[in-house]
């Protein structure tokens, strides 16, 4: 396995205004054409408008409260000595390993991961919420310990590694706060890396930045021209959700975050129809939806999937069959590079995820302490991994601490969802 890298600390903040010419979205991002639904600077809530029904049934019909449900499964209550409720338990725990037939876990199976990257470049994903730390009910309170920043740090220190995360470029380097990784905010619409003159001819939006310390870097943002439009849009959530008790609304630049974790359940259905009523004056930007978030984005063909592509290209590990791409994440926007690896057969995709789920990755972990031995471990190279048994029957002994005296779920790491 080849383990140096030669990268350099990226930019964190943006470069001085350029031409405005470099900064035009270029045809081949677009889902629809620009002619069909024209914005004008200003204008944008008004442009190619569509009618709002303002009923609840919108959401409804739309299939987005199923979804936000499906998405967001509610925390399991249990009643002491409830011999039902540890039944269910039971139930999901051969539910859960079932599913890891499909999905089986990186560390079970680390000994053919690190057989396949013998003589190969690893190249190394992360998403950062649910991957490299926990999921919270607040979302700026989602630190990573010191630990894993450790242990990051020196995977970055042995082969590229990149940070591609929903929240804003800067929030993200923040919480990280490694100068030596590559960053992608909202969701690698916000790209900072290594300056190549191939990419600069091949992507209009790449232009060349500096970082503090002087050194050339590339920002690529497909969606600049969208920032006017998705800061409207911010002020117009927040200010409409304001009568919400639990509902938080975040800028991350090119996309708007619409948390409900701490929204009770029957105000659900209100505030995905506000959103929803929102976006019909905007035809450009479009919801998806995440772990008990709604998020406002661009209406641009661009994904993690595409980050990780075009992170490869920065790299020139592109076209190379000695590169092995590993992608990490916990998030339903994950699944775009999962797929990348997954169609292009040259990588992994290692989905976090403590409940079953469907999933392009090839592999799982629980949670983000498992994700920290599975880096630590491919950061060593040499390392053997525990045994199959000896995996299993740990797990074995976490899965009975369900059934805890106090029955406290939210104090079991291996088996409640932060969700």
């Amino acid at each position: 396995m080849d383990l140096k890298s030669s990268h350099v600390s990226p930019v964190l903040t943006d470069p001085v205004p350029v031409n405005k010419s470099r900064l035009r979205m270029h045809s081949s991002l677009l889902a629809y054409s620009q002619q069909d639904s024209p914005v004008t600077p200003g204008k944008y809530s008004r442009s190619g408008s569509r009618k709002s029904t303002g009923s609840v049934d919108d959401v409804r019909s739309n299939g987005l409260l199923d979804a936000m449900k499906a998405s967001s499964p509610p925390r399991k209550k249990l009643l002491k000595g409830s011999s039902a409720q540890v039944a269910s338990i039971d139930f999901d725990i051969e539910d859960y390993y079932t599913w890891m037939l499909e999905y089986p876990s990186a560390l079970d199976s680390f000994e053919k991961i690190i057989d396949l990257a013998q003589n190969k470049q690893i190249a190394m994903f992360l998403d950062y919420d649910g991957t490299l730390s926990p999921i919270v009910d607040d979302p700026d309170c989602a630190f990573m310990s010191e630990s894993m920043r450790t242990t990051v740090r020196s995977v970055a220190s042995y082969f590229p590694t990149a940070i591609i995360s929903g929240r804003s470029r800067d929030k993200v380097f923040d919480f990280v706060k490694l100068t030596e990784l590559y960053y992608a905010g909202s969701h690698g619409m916000d790209i900072i890396g290594p300056v190549s003159e191939t990419l600069s001819k091949n992507h209009p939006n790449c232009i060349k930045s500096t970082d503090h310390e002087g050194k050339e870097l590339t920002l690529f943002q497909p969606a600049r021209e969208f920032l006017p439009m998705v800061d409207e849009v911010f002020r117009t959530l927040v200010e409409i959700t304001k009568d919400i008790q639990g509902a938080k609304v975040e800028n991350h630049k090119f996309c708007v975050s619409v948390h409900y974790r701490n929204v009770e359940e029957n105000s659900w259905t209100t505030i995905g129809q506000r959103v929803h009523d929102v976006l019909q004056n905007y035809p450009r930007l479009r919801s998806t939806y995440g772990r008990k978030v709604l998020e406002v984005r661009p209406v641009v063909d661009w994904n993690k999937g595409k980050a990780v592509e075009f992170l490869l290209e920065s790299l020139g590990l592109n076209d190379s069959d000695n590169v092995l791409p590993i992608y990490i994440g916990d998030d339903k926007t994950d699944e775009d590079a999962f797929k990348v690896l997954r169609d292009s057969n040259r990588g992994y995709g290692i989905l976090v995820s403590s409940v079953r789920k469907e999933s392009n990755a090839f592999y799982s972990l629980r949670d983000p302490s498992e994700n920290y031995k599975t880096i630590s471990m491919l950061r060593a190279g040499h390392e053997i991994s525990p045994t199959l048994s000896e995996l299993e029957e740990t797990r074995k002994k976490e899965w009975k601490e369900v059934n805890a005296k106090d029955y406290n779920m939210n104090s079991i790491l291996f088996y409640t969802p932060t969700t």
